[in-house]
């Protein structure tokens, strides 16, 4: 019986799991979380990709495009410095 709640819990909590490649962020983008709200990236469905003086930012939802604008500098600089690592 054990085993059987163990298998289900398993089952139940690894069904929302998405990783970023299955959201849509290529393997190449160096990084696995959301700059904006720090959330997985692939955790809320689809990816939303934004571009800010030519660098692609994955986002992990709608919701963090209207930060992402009010400072995509910043935001950008994050995924620049995540690159040259």
């Amino acid at each position: 019986m054990k085993l059987i709640l163990t298998l289900l819990s398993s089952l139940l909590l690894g069904a929302g799991i998405v990783s970023a490649a299955d959201a849509g962020v290529p393997a190449t983008y160096p990084l696995k979380k959301c700059v904006v709200s720090d959330e997985d990236l692939g955790t809320m469905g689809k990816a939303v990709k934004v571009t800010h003086d030519g660098t692609d930012v994955y986002l992990c939802c709608k919701s963090c495009i209207k930060k992402f604008n009010a400072e995509a500098a910043k935001f950008t600089a994050l995924v620049k410095a995540a690159e040259k690592k």
